[in-house]
């Protein structure tokens, strides 16, 4: 892995008329809604399943393994907070049992209002959460479809292994940084077009 030193990445606020909403459910779990973190403006939109831990027991902002390796993956091939917005299927993590499609369907509608609004020149799926809820496929696998360039909604899109998948198998670091090659490598090639 890379030596590269992880940091927290500035939130970006929750719209208010949505800071409260309870459509899904997930608000009965406790967890705050979280929009998304990076810079809202980038070219370049990261899609995970939730926003994971946010904060120790304390209440104090931390980076959890899943941000420090996404950040490592992207400093790898050269990509900057700047270059990177990141947000999630769920705005809110799930702390015990729910309606995982249920929830999803709902919470795509957020999704939906994102990329309208923000309009990215690539989406990056890491994970099969991220993947099978974009692509609107439940038989969709990460280990399918990496490797290459797909058309979603009109949206260039690369898919890759989730960041935490690749901190509990440290095998697939090589795997991970071919994932980000391939999006920056995509990138790179229509910034200069």
């Amino acid at each position: 892995m890379s030596d590269y030193c992880p940091v927290l990445w500035p939130e970006e606020p929750t719209p208010d008329h949505l800071k409260n909403c309870s459509e899904c459910g997930l608000d009965k779990h406790g967890s705050r809604m979280v929009w998304g973190e990076g810079n809202p403006n980038a070219p370049i939109m990261i899609l995970l399943d939730n926003p994971g831990a946010r904060e120790d027991r304390e209440g104090n902002p931390f980076v959890c393994g899943t941000r420090q390796t996404l950040q490592n993956g992207a400093h790898h091939v050269g990509l900057t907070m700047d270059d990177l917005y990141v947000t999630w299927i769920l705005k809110r993590k799930p702390i015990r049992a729910y309606d995982k499609e249920h929830v999803r369907q709902i919470c795509m509608n957020h999704l939906d209002q994102q990329i309208m609004e923000k309009q990215p020149k690539l989406i990056i799926c890491l994970g099969n959460v991220a993947v099978q809820s974009f692509f609107n496929d439940k038989d969709a696998e990460v280990k399918a479809l990496r490797g290459t360039i797909h058309q979603i909604n009109g949206y260039p899109t690369a898919v890759g292994y989730h960041p935490l998948a690749v901190r509990r198998r440290p095998n697939l670091w090589s795997v991970f940084e071919n994932d980000w090659k391939v999006a920056a490598d995509y990138y790179y090639s229509k910034s200069n077009t």
